[in-house]
């Protein structure tokens, strides 16, 4: 059986599918056999009478996962809400223990899957359970995008705290310039972090335009020894 790394982030819109894209291609381009899935994703679009997942088709074709669409993405949903109140508004219900049998069977078939959360650790997928607990029970290190600008000191602390609270094996952290525009926070952010929080900063990524691809920044912007050592128990 293969590994698998959980990706979530500090809000919604903070870069994690670019970032899991660019880990994906990433990782292929070492020969590995990588497996995708986004457990629920919500705001989706109808599309020739089907509700499109977005995200989860960019993880998909990033990864050249071989899956089918239905099975990267279990439950699409079409409201932009936390999926626990989309899919109640949407009469649908969502079940945990085929989300995590569908994950375990992704992960069989590959070498390391990347699991993309939605919003952040806190979102709840049900009432009462939230990707905090799918990842615990899935037993999924983690990587924690967070958007570099002003606010982001709090939130991804906030988000480290819990995350160690839940017992929760973060990898570490990424910086991921969202806004194109100087700012004096995004230069002093991972400064003030390194101060604040034993957890790895892996890296900076630069401002990057819609639909562009990071992984050739990967090797030169990211520190990614942590990931090559668990790719290494493979």
């Amino acid at each position: 059986m293969g590994q698998a790394i959980f990706v979530t982030g500090t809000d919604t819109g903070v870069g994690k599918t670019f970032f899991t894209c660019g880990l994906a291609r990433w990782l292929k381009s070492y020969g590995y056999n990588v497996g995708a899935m986004k457990p629920a994703e919500t705001g989706c679009e109808l599309r020739d009478g089907l509700l499109y997942p977005e995200d989860a088709w960019r993880l998909k074709e990033a990864t050249g996962c071989a899956e089918p669409i239905e099975r990267v993405c279990p439950y699409r949903l079409p409201e932009p809400l936390a999926p626990s109140i989309a899919a109640e508004r949407a009469g649908v219900k969502i079940d945990i223990d085929h989300m995590l049998a569908v994950f375990a069977e992704i992960k069989r078939s590959h070498d390391i899957t990347l699991v993309e959360g939605a919003g952040g650790l806190m979102v709840p997928l049900v009432p009462s359970y939230t990707f905090a607990d799918l990842a615990r029970v899935a037993k999924l290190p983690m990587i924690v995008v967070a958007a570099n600008k002003l606010g982001v000191i709090n939130h991804l602390l906030l988000s480290l705290e819990h995350a160690s609270c839940m017992g929760l094996t973060v990898l570490g952290y990424v910086l991921n310039r969202s806004l194109n525009e100087q700012s004096v926070a995004a230069e002093t952010n991972r400064e003030v972090l390194l101060g604040l929080t034993g957890v790895p900063c892996l890296g900076e990524l630069p401002f990057h335009q819609p639909g562009s691809d990071p992984a050739d920044l990967f090797e030169t912007e990211l520190d990614l020894t942590t990931i090559h050592l668990l790719l290494e128990k493979l």
